[in-house]
C-alpha cells in the first residue's frame, strides 16, 4: 500500500462530524475572511512601486531630521478656508501622489490609493495667541511656529502632506493670513513641488476654483488613460515581477547602448578621444567624491537635535541685483551665494570664531529633469558640492571666487553621479543606506537651494500672495539649510538651523542684505570694482543726510593709497552700460564672461549707472 493510500484510509476513519462540532467550524466568519483576502489582493494588485530614489528619501527620516519640504506663504488679505479646501480638492486631484498613502513591506515601498481620503484631514486653521497689534501674529511668532512644525512628523496612514492656515498675521509689511505647507520629500523634489504649488494660484483673484489644467499634465493624463484602456486588466504577476523585468530591461538597454557606441566608434575612430575624455572625467569625479575630505569643523554642523530654528529676510528688489550683475559680469546666483558666504563669515566672527582662510562646503541641488518632464513628480535631481570662501573678507574677491567655483561645477558630473548613488542605496537595506548617506553628509555643512519663481503677482482663494519662503531638509550632521526664492520682482533668503548649532538664525539672515549693499555702495561711489583687492570695503550703506529729495553725497570709504608718483589704476574701458535687462525667473547668462583670478578684479568693467539704484539705496 502506497503512502497516499494509507493517508486516505486514515482520513476515512476520522470522525469528521465530531471534529467539526468540536472545532465549531460553522462559526468561523469565512465570508469576512474571504472579503479581507480579496481586499488585500486588490490592494496589492493596484499598488504602484516607489522608485529607488524616492524610497531612499522615504527611509531617510530620523527623529532629529524629518525629510519634509516646508514652506510658508504670506497673503495680503484673508483667504477663505472653505474656498482654499475647494481649490485644493479640485486642483491637487490632478496629482495622484496627493491622494495616495505609502505602504511598506519587506519587498519595498509602494504608492496605494487612499480610499478614505478627506481634504479636511490635510488642511487646518489655527489662531495663535496674539503677539502683535490688534491680535495679529508678528514675524517672530510665525517663525517659531514654523520651526515647531518642521519637527512634527506627518501621518503615514494618510497621504504625506499637510497645510496649516495661520490667521491674522502681520510682518514685513504684510497684513493677512499665512499658509504653512509640509510635504514629504518622497513625493517630489523642490523643483517639482514649486510647480505643484503654483498650479494652485492664478493671476486673476476671481479665477474659478477648479482652475485650468496645465498642458503638460493634460498630455500625461491622456496618455495614462489611453494606456489603461488598452490594458484594462493588469496581470498581478506582472507587477510582482516588475522589478526583475525592469532590471533585465535596463541591462539589455545598457548593453545595447554599449553595442551601439562600439559600432559608432568603429565607424568613426575620431570619436574614441571624446568617449575617452568623458570616461576619464567621470572616473575623476568618482575618485573626488570618494576621497573628498570632511568639511571644516564649524558651528554649522554636528550631531543634531530635534529642535529647529527658522528665519527669513525682508524682500530685496531683483532689479538691483540684476543691475550689479550687468556691471560685474556675474550671475544672480553668484551674487546671492557670495552674500551667503559673507553673512556666514560675519556671524562666525561675531561669535569669536576664527575665519582666517575658512571654507565651508555646501550641497547645491541641480535639476536633472529632461525638457518637457517638468510636471512629473518624484525626485529627479543631483547634488554638487560648492565650497564657499567664507574666509575671504573682501566682497569683490569673494564674489569672483564664487563665480569661478560655480563655473567649474557647470561641467561637472557630480549631480548625475550623486543621483545614481541615491538610486542605488534605495535598493539596499536601511542600515547600509544610513552608513552611505552619513558618510556623504559629513562632507558638507549646508544645503543651499535657489529656486526662481514667477515674476507676476499671484492669487489664491481671492487673496494676493505677498511673500513666500521654503526650506529643504538636512540629513546626517548637516546643520544649516539655505533657501533663496525669487517672486514678483523680489528675492528673499531663508534659513533653517539646529538650535544646538545656531540658536539665532536671524542674526545670519540680517547680514545678507548688508553684504550685497557693500558691492552696491562701492559701485555707486566709484563706478567699478577696486583695482587693488587689498582695499578696505565700506561696512554698509551710509546714513541718509540732507534733504529727502536731494541727498548729499556720502563720504568716500577709506582706502589704501598708491605710492607717490605711481599712476592711479583705471579701468581698461569705460563704455556706457546698457540698460538692465527685464526681470526674468532665471539668472543672467554669464558663461561667456572672462574669468578673473580669485585675487584680482575683473577686466574692463562697465561703469555703474547710479540713477535709480542710488535713490533706492539711500531711501
Amino acid at each position: 500500500m502506497t503512502a497516499l493510500e494509507q493517508l486516505m484510509k486514515l482520513a476515512g476513519n476520522l470522525p469528521l462530524d465530531k471534529l467539526a462540532q468540536y472545532l465549531q467550524l460553522d462559526r468561523l466568519p469565512l465570508d469576512k475572511l474571504a472579503g479581507n483576502a480579496m481586499g488585500k489582493f486588490e490592494e496589492m494588485k493596484n499598488r504602484e512601486r516607489m522608485s529607488s530614489v524616492d524610497t531612499a528619501w522615504l527611509r531617510m527620516d530620523t527623529p532629529t531630521n524629518l525629510m519634509m519640504i516646508v514652506g510658508v506663504m504670506m497673503f495680503d488679505g484673508a483667504p477663505d478656508l472653505a474656498r482654499i479646501k475647494r481649490t485644493l480638492e479640485a486642483r491637487l486631484s490632478r496629482y495622484a501622489r496627493f491622494r495616495q498613502r505609502v505602504l511598506q513591506d519587506p519587498s519595498g515601498a509602494y504608492w496605494v490609493h487612499d480610499e478614505h481620503f478627506d481634504i479636511g484631514n490635510h488642511v487646518h486653521a489655527v489662531n495663535l495667541p496674539g503677539t502683535g497689534a490688534a491680535g495679529t501674529q508678528n514675524k517672530e511668532a510665525l517663525e517659531q511656529y514654523v520651526a515647531a512644525l518642521t519637527t512634527q512628523s506627518l501621518d503615514f496612514n494618510k497621504p504625506l502632506w499637510h497645510m496649516t492656515l495661520v490667521e491674522r498675521y502681520q510682518g514685513d509689511g504684510v497684513i493677512g493670513h499665512a499658509l504653512i505647507i509640509r510635504i514629504h520629500h518622497c513625493i517630489a523634489d523642490g523643483i517639482a513641488l514649486i510647480g505643484v504649488m503654483y498650479s494652485l494660484f492664478d493671476e486673476d483673484a476671481d479665477a474659478p476654483e477648479e482652475g485650468q489644467e496645465p498642458e503638460g499634465l493634460r498630455r500625461a493624463r491622456e496618455k495614462r488613460e489611453a494606456k489603461r484602456a488598452e490594458h484594462s486588466e493588469r496581470d498581478f504577476l506582472e507587477q510582482v515581477f516588475a522589478p526583475i523585468s525592469d532590471a533585465t530591461g535596463k541591462a539589455l538597454s545598457v548593453s545595447g547602448d554599449f553595442a551601439s557606441r562600439y559600432m559608432d566608434m568603429m565607424s568613426n575612430p575620431e570619436k574614441f578621444a571624446d568617449y575617452a575624455k568623458i570616461a576619464a572625467a567621470v572616473t575623476a569625479e568618482i575618485a573626488e567624491l570618494a576621497t573628498m575630505p570632511n568639511d571644516s569643523a564649524t558651528r554649522f554642523k554636528g550631531k543634531p537635535t530635534a529642535v529647529k530654528r527658522v528665519a527669513w529676510s525682508a524682500p530685496l528688489p531683483l532689479t538691483d541685483i540684476k543691475a550689479v550683475c550687468k556691471v560685474l559680469g556675474v550671475s544672480v546666483n553668484d551674487i546671492l551665494l557670495a552674500s551667503v558666504a559673507g553673512a556666514m563669515r560675519t556671524y562666525l566672527a561675531q561669535k569669536g570664531d576664527d575665519t582666517e582662510g575658512l571654507e565651508v562646503r555646501g550641497f547645491v541641488p541641480v535639476n536633472l529633469r529632461p525638457s518637457g518632464a517638468e510636471h512629473k513628480l518624484g525626485n529627479h535631481f543631483g547634488l554638487v558640492a560648492l565650497v564657499l570662501p567664507v574666509g575671504i573678507e573682501n566682497p569683490f574677491v569673494r564674489l569672483f571666487d564664487v563665480k569661478r567655483r560655480m563655473d567649474d561645477l557647470k561641467s561637472s558630473y557630480q549631480a548625475a553621479l550623486s543621483m545614481g548613488i541615491l538610486g542605488t542605496v534605495g535598493f539596499l537595506p536601511r542600515t547600509i543606506q544610513k552608513q552611505v548617506l552619513d558618510m556623504f553628509s559629513s562632507k558638507g555643512s549646508a544645503v543651499m537651494t535657489n529656486v526662481p519663481g514667477p515674476q507676476v503677482a499671484l492669487h489664491m482663494a481671492g487673496a494676493r500672495l505677498a511673500q513666500q519662503m521654503f526650506w529643504v531638509p538636512q540629513s546626517g550632521d548637516i546643520g544649516v539649510g539655505v533657501s533663496i526664492l525669487s517672486y514678483n520682482g523680489q528675492v528673499q533668503f531663508g534659513l533653517v538651523t539646529d538650535r544646538k548649532f545656531v540658536d539665532d538664525p536671524q542674526a545670519i539672515v540680517d547680514r545678507f542684505e548688508p553684504e550685497f549693499e557693500k558691492l552696491v555702495l562701492w559701485l555707486l561711489l566709484e563706478g567699478a570694482p577696486p583695482a587693488d583687492s587689498s582695499m578696505s570695503m565700506p561696512a554698509g550703506p551710509p546714513a541718509p543726510t540732507g534733504s529727502d529729495d536731494i541727498p548729499s553725497k556720502p563720504a568716500p570709504p577709506k582706502v589704501s593709497r598708491p605710492a607717490p608718483g605711481a599712476k592711479k589704476a583705471r579701468p581698461a574701458a569705460r563704455k556706457k552700460p546698457a540698460r538692465a535687462a527685464p526681470i526674468s525667473d532665471t539668472a543672467a547668462d554669464t558663461s561667456s564672461a572672462s574669468e578673473p583670478a580669485a585675487d584680482a578684479s575683473p577686466p574692463a568693467p562697465a561703469r555703474m549707472k547710479k540713477k535709480g539704484l542710488l535713490a533706492r539705496a539711500r531711501g
